[in-house]
C-alpha cells in the first residue's frame, strides 16, 4: 500500500509523527552544535582538568593517594554546585555528589570509578604512569609525543593523552562535569536531579562500594543508572550497553618438594609441581577453547530468535579484529563475538614458577601457581562456578586444601593444590552479572536520544564482557542500569600504555549533555 491509497486520518497521523520526527532530529543537531562549540572553545580547559586528576596516584591499595583523589574530585563537584561529601565505607572512600535541579523529570543515579588498574613502569613509554603526555596518534602507529601540550588551545585531530586511568575511567568524570558547565554557559540545565557514585575500588572488586548499600541507601535511589565505563565498540559509533559480565577469581597453587631441588640430580625421580599445574589448568579447556569443566554451561539458556537477531546486529568485524589483535584463530564459544560474551568463561590471567630468562636455573621449583578469573553472565552463581571448578579440580585427583600443607599432608596425598580467591583469601566470592532488557522503556529512551543526537543508531550491546558492581544495585532498586561508553576502544585499558583519543572525550562531553537533557 502506497501513502496516496492509506485512509486519510491515517495519512494525518503519519505525517504529523513524520514531522515530528524531522523537528526532533533537528533539535537534536541544534544542542549537539550548541554543545559543541563550547567544547571547541573550553579545550585547554576541559584537558587542563583530566591532566591534574590523572597527576594523582589512583591505584586502589595505595590508601594515601586514594584519598587524595576523593578530595579533589569532591572539591570539582562543589565548584559545580554539586553537595559533595566522601562517604567512608571499611575499605576505600566512595565520592558522593548531588545536584538537584528545580522541576526535575526524574532522578538519575551516575557511576563511575577513579581507580586505576595496578602496572609495571618498565612497559610503559613515559617518565612515569601519573605523569600524562600528549601523542599526536596512536604511539603504537609511530606517533610522535607533543611538548609542551599544556600552553596548546586545541590539538591535531586524531591526539591522545598517555596515562594511567585515561580511558578507565577518569575521563568520563572530566566528560560529564563539563558537559554540566556546557550547558549552563549556554543557559540550560539538566532535567533530571544528579546523582553520582565514584567508586574508588572498581579495579579491586568494589567491596566498599557493595558493602555501603544498606547504609546509603537513600542516597543512592533513582529512576535509572547510567554507568560511565567501558569502550565504545570497535567501530566508533555510539554505543550502549545493557548488560555486564560477573567475576569470581581463585588462584590455584601446586605444591612439589619443600623446597627446591636440582634438576639434574633429582629430575625423572622429583615430580615438578609446573608440570602437574600445566596438565590441571590443561584439562580445563578444550583445543576449541570451550571449558571442559562438568556443568559449566548449563545455566545458560538458548538464545530465542530476538535475542539472536539482537547479536547479529552488532557490526563486529572478526577479520578486521583477529587483524588488530595479532591473532589466526578464535575460541570456538558461540558463534560470534556477541554470543561467546553471553557464556561464562575461564581464563588463565596469571602463572608464576621459579625463574625464567636470564634468571633461569636447573632447578625443580618447590610450586607453581596460576591465577584463575571466571567471567559470569546474569544466569550463572559465582559460588555454584567456583564448586563446578573445585570439583573438576578433585576428579583430576588432586587433594585441595586451604593452607600450605604441612608434613603429614604431604605424605598423605601425591597431588596437592591449595586453593584460595584471587584476592589471597580463603573465602571464595564473586560479582555477579546484571542485564536490562532492551525492551524496557528506559532502554528505548536513551536508544532514541543517541540516534538524535548523533544522527546515526547506537550499536546495542546486550552484555559487554567486563564486570563493573552493579548486580546488587539492581537487586535492591529494581531500577534499570545501562552503560554509556565514551572512550576508544583501543585504549589499552587494564595494560601499559593506556590512553584516550582527544576527539573521543569531546564528544563525550556532548552526549551526557544530551543525557542531562533528555
Amino acid at each position: 500500500m502506497t501513502f496516496k491509497q492509506l485512509p486519510m486520518n491515517a495519512r494525518k497521523i503519519l505525517t504529523f509523527v513524520l514531522v515530528l520526527t524531522v523537528i526532533s532530529l533537528n533539535l537534536g543537531a541544534q544542542a549537539r552544535a550548541t554543545i559543541g562549540r563550547y567544547v571547541a572553545q573550553h579545550q585547554q580547559e576541559i584537558l587542563s582538568e583530566l591532566v591534574a586528576l590523572l597527576s594523582i596516584p589512583n591505584v586502589a591499595s595505595d590508601k594515601p593517594n586514594i584519598r587524595r583523589n576523593a578530595h579533589y574530585l569532591s572539591e570539582m563537584l562543589q565548584r559545580r554546585g554539586f553537595a559533595a561529601e566522601i562517604l567512608e565505607t571499611d575499605v576505600n572512600p566512595l565520592v558522593y555528589g548531588e545536584l538537584r535541579v528545580p522541576g526535575a523529570l526524574r532522578t538519575i543515579l551516575w557511576y563511575a570509578h577513579y581507580d586505576g588498574q595496578p602496572f609495571d613502569a618498565r612497559l610503559w613509554k613515559q617518565e612515569s604512569v601519573f605523569k600524562p603526555i600528549l601523542r599526536e596518534g596512536r604511539m603504537e602507529d609511530g606517533a610522535k609525543e607533543i611538548p609542551n601540550f599544556e600552553s596548546l588551545k586545541t590539538y591535531p585531530s586524531g591526539a591522545r593523552i598517555y596515562a594511567r586511568s585515561a580511558s578507565d575511567d577518569k575521563a568520563p568524570i572530566v566528560a560529564l562535569l563539563a558537559a554540566i558547565d556546557a550547558l549552563r554557559a549556554s543557559g540550560q540545565q539538566p532535567k533530571s536531579n544528579v546523582r553520582l557514585i565514584l567508586d574508588g575500588e572498581e579495579e579491586a572488586s568494589s567491596r566498599g562500594l557493595i558493602s555501603s548499600l544498606p547504609k546509603y541507601r537513600d542516597k543512592y535511589r533513582a529512576d535509572m543508572m547510567l554507568v560511565l565505563d567501558g569502550p565504545l565498540h570497535s567501530s566508533g559509533r555510539p554505543t550502549l550497553v545493557f548488560g555486564g559480565r560477573g567475576i569470581a577469581t581463585l588462584e590455584l597453587t601446586v605444591f612439589g618438594p619443600k623446597f627446591a631441588l636440582h634438576s639434574g640430580h633429582y629430575g625423572n625421580w622429583a615430580p615438578n609441581p609446573a608440570m602437574d599445574l600445566i596438565h590441571l589448568v590443561g584439562s580445563m579447556k578444550d583445543d576449541n577453547g570451550r571449558v571442559l569443566v562438568e556443568g559449566f554451561y548449563d545455566d545458560v539458556p538458548p538464545f530465542s530468535p530476538e535475542e539472536k537477531r539482537i547479536l547479529a546486529s552488532v557490526p563486529d568485524d572478526p577479520k578486521e579484529l583477529m587483524q588488530f589483535f595479532g591473532i589466526s584463530r578464535t575460541d570456538q564459544v558461540g558463534g560470534s563475538l556477541q554470543e561467546a560474551l553471553q557464556y561464562p568463561s575461564l581464563n588463565v590471567r596469571g602463572l608464576r614458577s621459579a625463574y625464567i630468562g636470564s634468571e633461569a636455573r636447573t632447578l625443580i621449583p618447590e610450586s607453581a601457581t596460576a591465577s584463575i578469573d571466571i567471567r559470569l553472565v546474569k544466569e550463572t552463581d559465582p559460588d555454584r562456578m567456583i564448586r563446578r571448578v573445585l570439583d573438576h579440580i578433585r576428579k583430576q585427583r588432586f587433594q585441595i586444601v586451604d593452607k600450605e600443607p604441612d608434613d603429614a599432608t604431604r605424605a598423605k596425598y601425591p597431588r596437592i593444590v591449595l586453593a584460595t580467591s584471587g584476592s589471597g583469601g580463603a573465602t571464595f566470592s564473586g560479582t555477579r552479572a546484571y542485564r536490562t532488557e532492551m525492551s524496557h522503556p528506559a532502554s528505548a529512551e536513551i536508544t532514541n536520544l543517541m540516534q538524535r543526537t548523533w544522527n546515526e543508531a547506537p550499536v546495542r550491546i546486550r552484555t559487554m564482557g567486563g564486570t563493573v558492581p552493579m548486580a546488587p544495585f539492581a537487586e535492591v532498586f529494581g531500577f534499570p542500569i545501562i552503560s554509556i561508553p565514551v572512550v576508544n576502544f583501543d585504549n589499552n585499558q587494564h595494560s601499559e600504555n593506556e590512553n584516550l583519543r582527544l576527539e573521543n572525550l569531546w564528544k563525550a562531553v556532548v552526549t551526557f549533555a544530551a543525557v542531562l537533557t533528555m
